[in-house]
């Protein structure tokens, strides 16, 4: 099972963004979901994502995740301008559950605030990973 990278920050929505959240504000940062969203999801077969130039609020809807299992939303941790969308997951879907953490990011966003974020060891408490 993958390890949450230390200097991550993390919704309770399961999301994460790249750099800690008092770092983020005027940063383009990266968002994905950690690899316990994706064990519970199953696997996934198509990820419906912000489009880039949309505006992301954080705490908000931005797009989905579907699985074998379910349909999820993909909550914004952070609010801002999304810059780029990883366009290499409309190839494998997988990689989001198999890098969660590299290559199956699912967005960038030049952030202008977050939610409400933990640190990699409090996310790993919540959720009973530690």
């Amino acid at each position: 099972m993958p390890q949450l990278p230390e200097n991550f920050s993390y919704s309770e929505d399961h999301e994460w963004i790249n750099v800690p959240a008092d770092e983020a504000e005027g940063k383009t940062v990266r968002v994905g979901i950690t690899h316990i969203a994706a064990d519970r999801l199953g696997e996934i077969v198509f990820a419906e994502l912000p489009e880039v130039g949309d505006e992301v609020e954080a705490d908000s809807p931005v797009g989905e995740l579907e699985s074998t299992k379910s349909v999820s939303d993909i909550i914004s941790p952070v609010s801002g301008k999304v810059t780029a969308i990883n366009e290499d997951l409309d190839d494998d879907y997988s990689v989001i559950s198999e890098d969660p953490y590299e290559k199956g990011w699912l967005f960038e966003v030049e952030a202008t605030g977050t939610a409400d974020l933990s640190t990699a060891e409090e996310y790993a408490k919540e959720n009973g990973d530690d």
